[in-house]
């Protein structure tokens, strides 16, 4: 068992042997919050760790809760808040039964993670009611038995007599007993997603959110809480990451003792949500991990757990394709005739999908016009989407489409048709964004026009590879199917209604590979990768930038879920030019693409490009589903390492990056993780990106796993600059 209940304490103890989370019915029927952290023993109850609680009339009041609610005298920010019928809001939510279960349920309409087989994890349910109103709450923990991870949400059921309005409903709080955390988060902009942010927790609240209707490029629904001295590999550290794509609220408050209260859900600022009588409402899930031996073991438990138990369908566990898009290549300007001589090119190369990006359909020859109309334009592609994906496959590649199903241009012939479903309130200006608008997704009638015209182009030829797009964020909230006193529920419809259209793709078309996209990292999200595998991370390509994106994203998210582009230079972003090398093997750790126009290439460049592509085709697996490691952050702007391990630590792959040259300075040594300590190890240095002979020659050959767990490998050795600038090398380890 991975949760009991001790009914002289009145203790829930759920617990996996590297976790512990326990919870109290404490003396007026609250849940209240004991302890979160390294495992304890299951064989007893813990009534040391809880506080007597003596009402809140007591001062000073340092009770902790696990989904306090507005108006009983707990006066840090509450979980969850409502509107009566007469305008009160008071909660009393007391305990009244619960459940211990096998396995794990879904949440209706949205993502959340699952089980396959009963004995991977436990679920206990909480019921709770509030008895004046017959507002009924239960709370759901799901404990796995391989990850440090508890899975959160809760349910509010209008059992009373009278419709009331939530206000808000967190889908996690969390009271911890002291404020000695560092608060790490994950901030940014278009082009440079995931950089990460390290401060103390002070008095007051401190968080990230949105309220753009995505998750967005700006803060990212996660954070983590680590104590000062923790860092990628020693220390205590708690993450908490949202599953859902809309707007969020991820935050702490610290009061006047010094105590802290985390909370993750909805963003309450744009939500309210009407429950008439008998109308139940389900919050997104939030999954909370712990590691007592750093951030990198914390990042490991999201990994593990998103990739195996988020993720679904068959691309969940079949490696991802190595592929080419023309955006960057050609952006608008391309006919048939180019893109087939692009994917020829790419199919010598090695590479193995073709992917057409934007500019399609309708009249799209910029971005001003004809999103909505998602019909072949015949002046660049003269036999359609069907006759070009049969040229293309048939040449041995595979086909892959962009689309863009929530956003309608003004000059469209939907527009024309349908001003009525962009998003917009009547007599006001709608706000244009990149010359477009967003259409209505809380609109069944909408979902069902999407589905049925892109189905119809998807049905129509071999396509093995969709990325959805979706580059704008929503102004002037307002659903003309919703009424007045119903418009705070519009953020979070739409997020269902995406929801529910990828659902109806996915479900239609299980063979094809979704690729989410946000103008990049902009609803780079757990939500989004209950649907889609993968995603593309961010616009910027650059692999100087990649380095630290691609790190910070790591914190929460696995490697299969990365989107990782080698493009030309200049880089289209930053006009950087880095060697091949070091764009191709920073684009390895994740799913290597390609963003430029192979005809533009050397021979030279052809020929290095073959030994990449074939190189990453053999060790895919392991760089897109091995135990990945942070060994050295970009952050210094000199260096920046990661490693990748198989399971039984048979074999790993270590890239090393240098961005940029400092002469007369010692050498670093780069401390390997994860290894067999016992065991012996060849470390070789792959020859095809280039390398240096010195670093060679001091860490080649038989090596114990213990020695390079301590001594590690000893790189950048040369005392002046031999190898300048953008420098990358990759170790090859193979236990004997």
């Amino acid at each position: 068992m991975s949760i009991t209940f001790d009914k002289e304490t009145q203790q829930f103890h759920l617990h996996n042997g590297g976790f512990s989370y326990i919870v109290q019915i404490l003396g007026n029927g609250y849940i209240g919050q004991v302890y979160c952290g390294a495992a304890l023993s299951p064989a007893r109850a813990y009534p040391l760790l809880s506080l007597p609680f003596k009402g809140f009339a007591n001062a000073p009041n340092i009770a902790r809760f696990e989904y306090p609610a507005y108006g009983n005298g707990d006066y840090k920010t509450p979980a969850l808040a409502v509107v009566f019928s007469d305008g009160s809001g008071v909660i009393e939510p007391v305990y009244k039964t619960h459940r211990i279960t096998k396995g794990k349920g879904g949440i209706a309409g949205l993502p959340a993670t699952y089980t396959e087989q009963d004995d991977e994890a436990e679920t206990l349910e909480l019921d709770l009611e509030d008895a004046p109103s017959g507002l009924k709450i239960t709370l759901y923990y799901t404990i796995f038995t391989a990850y440090n991870c508890v899975a959160r949400h809760a349910r509010i059921v209008n059992a009373g007599a009278h419709k009331l309005t939530l206000t808000s409903a967190m889908s996690l709080c969390l009271d911890l007993g002291d404020a000695d955390w560092n608060l790490f988060t994950f901030t940014g902009m278009w082009a440079r997603e995931f950089h990460c942010t390290d401060q103390r927790l002070r008095s007051g609240t401190q968080g990230v959110e949105s309220t753009r209707g995505i998750s967005g490029h700006q803060q990212n629904p996660f954070l983590i809480l680590k104590r000062p001295n923790a860092d990628d590999f020693s220390g205590e550290a708690l993450g908490f990451s949202l599953i859902y794509s809309g707007n969020f609220y991820a935050g702490v408050e610290v009061d006047s003792f010094d105590l802290s209260r985390v909370r993750l859900g909805i963003n309450p600022n744009t939500f309210s949500w009407e429950l008439t009588t008998g109308a139940v409402f389900d919050t997104p899930e939030a999954v909370l991990a712990y590691s007592g031996q750093g951030l990198n073991h914390l990042s490991q438990q999201f990994h593990g757990l998103y990739r195996n138990r988020l993720a679904s369908g068959v691309w969940r566990d079949k490696e991802r394709p190595v592929l080419l898009n023309n955006w960057e290549g050609t952006y608008f300007n391309f006919t048939e005739k180019k893109l087939l001589e692009m994917a020829a090119i790419a199919k010598d190369l090695g590479i193995e999908l073709f992917v057409l990006d934007d500019g399609w359909f309708g009249k799209r020859d910029d971005d001003r016009t004809s999103l909505g109309d998602w019909f072949p334009d015949t002046r660049k592609l003269p036999e359609g989407i069907s006759g070009l994906a049969q040229k293309i496959t048939s040449l041995g590649i595979k086909f892959g489409l962009w689309i863009e199903p929530e956003m309608i241009s003004e000059k469209s012939k939907l527009f024309e048709a349908h001003p009525d479903w962009a998003v917009g309130i009547d007599g006001r200006v709608r706000t244009e964004q990149r010359q477009q608008y967003v259409l209505d997704m809380s609109r069944s009638e909408i979902i069902d026009y999407l589905f049925d015209t892109l189905s119809k182009v998807i049905a129509s030829a071999p396509i093995s590879y969709i990325k959805w797009d979706m580059n704008r964020s929503l102004t002037e909230p307002f659903s003309r199917a919703l009424p007045p006193e119903r418009q705070g529920e519009f953020f979070h419809r739409y997020c269902l209604g995406v929801y529910t259209l990828y659902q109806r793709f996915v479900k239609a078309f299980p063979d094809i590979l979704f690729e989410s996209c946000c103008g990049g990292g902009g609803r780079f999200d757990a939500g989004i990768l209950g649907f889609a595998p993968q995603g593309w991370l961010s616009d910027d390509t650059d692999a100087v930038q990649r380095l630290s994106i691609q790190t910070g994203a790591s914190f929460a998210y696995p490697l299969s879920s990365f989107g990782a582009h080698v493009s030309a230079v200049p880089n289209h972003q930053t006009a950087r030019s880095t060697p091949l090398s070091f764009r191709a093997m920073t684009a390895f750790f994740g799913v290597l693409g390609f963003e430029l126009d192979p005809a533009k290439l050397t021979v030279e460049e052809k020929a290095e490009l073959v030994q990449y592509i074939s190189f990453y085709k053999q060790h895919r697996s392991l760089f897109q589903r091995g135990r990945f490691s942070r060994l050295h952050s970009p952050a210094s702007h000199i260096y920046a390492a990661w490693q990748v391990v198989t399971e039984d630590r048979s074999q790993a792959i270590v890239g090393f990056y240098k961005l940029l040259t400092q002469p007369a300075k010692q050498p670093l040594r780069l401390l390997l993780k994860d290894l067999d300590p016992s065991a012996i190890y060849e470390v070789s240095l792959w020859e095809d990106g280039g390398f240096d002979a010195m670093d060679k020659q001091a860490n080649c050959g038989q090596r114990g796993g213990d020695e390079l767990m301590r001594g590690g490998l000893l790189l950048d050795i040369a005392f002046g600059s031999r190898t300048g600038d953008f420098h990358s090398e990759l170790f090859l380890l193979r236990k004997l």
